[in-house]
């Protein structure tokens, strides 16, 4: 039957429902127990006889004659409801025949029952409408399968995929245990503006709007926070982190979205090796309580969070695979190696560009997990340069399965050294590149009153897919898009 038709007969059964005085969509429910405590005390329930009063959804429906079965999901649980006519109201069990559909959401009144095959079941007494469906549900057997529709109806994946209804319990937790494992060690959550005149932290195309109320452009942050948190360290609070959504206007991929979680927290006093060790007990805490395990299969890669973590440097790997020192190169050769490589674009004609395209061909071989350090100055201008060689800077990356899952660094705390560096990525964005980072005063006025030397770290929700092994729309619950045509 077409669906257009199945909505039809709906409707019919609507009017048999006002017909006979049963709202179809009525205010409360009356229910004592979810179907989880239900199950959970059936045997307790059935030797005393108690009546309980359930509610959910009808998944199936089956049955003719003097007896019908169907079976009942609330979110918690699921439990075979049995409607026997010499037991209830003739009436009532003659309504539900003519009225309930797989999809409807009822409310139950029964007693603990046993069937002669040993299901647990609810032996009904009563029952009412709680919300008639009028589109037909997908068969439980074969779920969606249409892949966008998947995703433009993700209610309906979720109600009929338990696989996938799982996957977003667990990303829950994941975020759970994230902000647990940060509050058990002192840090303080706290909220920056999603709306900024200035935006800064990353170096990522933003979304613009018009503020009408004070007349004048904002955008939509491109990360959670970064300069406002550092201005909190620079206030006094020596340990904060956020949980927010960040919004960046570039490419989408199997990696990338416009919208997404992301962490970002800063702790005064510490740097980048006292990172290293905090971030890598981070990923080992969040992959055991959410998963119960530290082995991943991620794409082609076998990934073990409980091996040792290798540490590589980003010049090395370079000047091993392409025959250029990225610290002494010169901008031409740089570039020369990259559009010999295959990997740059017509915009990339920078050396900061250039050697970056480099590095995002050869970090698809590393199975990790691993931090990358090494980083060229030029690359990072948010991180303190190093003591050792001035060239690199104080950062590092969280290497698995070939991308970049996590970044942290020793944070630059010079004003001096802060203005140079936005002063040399302004230039680049005055030459084209919309992906540079501003010159912005205001935070480098902040900083100028004293900040104290602190260790950064970011991460999104893209660990979570990777963990999943599945891409990032699939992992979030409503990705964004386009309209239906």
């Amino acid at each position: 039957m077409a669906e257009a038709d199945i909505r039809a007969d709906r409707l019919k059964k609507l009017d048999i429902l006002k017909s006979s005085g049963m709202s179809a969509f009525p205010v409360e429910t009356d229910r004592t127990i979810d179907v989880a405590g239900f199950v959970q005390h059936f045997e307790e329930s059935e030797k005393k006889g108690d009546t309980h009063i359930l509610a959910g959804r009808v998944m199936s429906r089956r049955g003719q004659g003097g007896i019908m079965f169907a079976d009942l999901f609330d979110g918690s649980a699921r439990t075979q409801v049995v409607l026997q006519k010499a037991e209830m109201d003739e009436q009532l069990f003659t309504l539900f025949a003519d009225t309930v559909d797989a999809g409807d959401f009822v409310e139950i009144t029964g007693k603990a029952y046993l069937t002669k095959r040993g299901e647990k079941s609810i032996l009904v007494q009563k029952w009412k409408m709680l919300a008639k469906s009028l589109s037909p549900l997908p068969s439980e057997w074969y779920g969606v399968k249409d892949e966008e529709l998947k995703l433009r109806e993700r209610y309906l994946d979720i109600l009929m995929n338990e696989e996938v209804r799982e996957m977003f319990v667990r990303r829950s937790k994941f975020w759970q245990s994230i902000r647990n494992f940060y509050l058990s060690r002192g840090f303080m959550e706290v909220e920056t503006p999603i709306l900024e005149t200035m935006p800064g932290g990353a170096d990522a195309r933003p979304f613009v709007s018009h503020h009408n109320a004070l007349d004048m452009e904002v955008y939509l942050r491109i990360s959670t926070g970064e300069l406002w948190q550092k201005r909190l360290l620079a206030a006094g609070f020596p340990k904060v982190f956020e949980i927010g959504r960040i919004f960046r206007n570039e490419g989408q991929s199997r990696e990338h979205l416009q919208d997404y979680t992301q962490l970002e927290s800063y702790e005064a006093y510490n740097d980048m090796r006292g990172g290293m060790t905090f971030i890598l007990d981070l990923y080992r805490t969040v992959v055991k309580e959410v998963y119960g395990k530290y082995t991943f299969e991620i794409g082609d890669h076998a990934v073990d969070f409980a091996d040792e973590w290798k540490v590589i440097d980003f010049c090395t790997v370079i000047e091993e695979r392409y025959g250029i020192n990225p610290l002494t190169c010169s901008d031409k050769e740089a570039i020369q190696a990259a559009r010999d490589a295959k990997v740059l674009t017509d915009s990339d004609d920078n050396k900061a560009r250039a050697v970056d395209s480099l590095w995002k061909s050869t970090r698809k071989r590393i199975a990790g997990p691993a931090f990358l350090v090494g980083i060229p100055v030029y690359l990072e201008p948010l991180a303190k340069r190093s003591e050792e060689n001035p060239l690199v800077v104080e950062r590092f990356q969280v290497l698995i399965a070939g991308s970049e899952v996590g970044k942290g660094f020793s944070e630059l705390n010079d004003p001096i050294d802060q203005r140079e560096r936005f002063e040399a990525q302004q230039a680049m964005r005055d030459a084209g590149d919309d992906e540079a980072q501003r010159l912005d005063e205001e935070y480098i006025r902040a900083m100028e009153y004293g900040m104290p030397p602190a260790f950064g770290f970011g991460v999104s929700e893209r660990l979570f897919a990777f963990l999943e092994n599945r891409s990032v729309h699939e992992c979030q619950l409503f990705p964004l898009l386009r309209p239906r045509q």
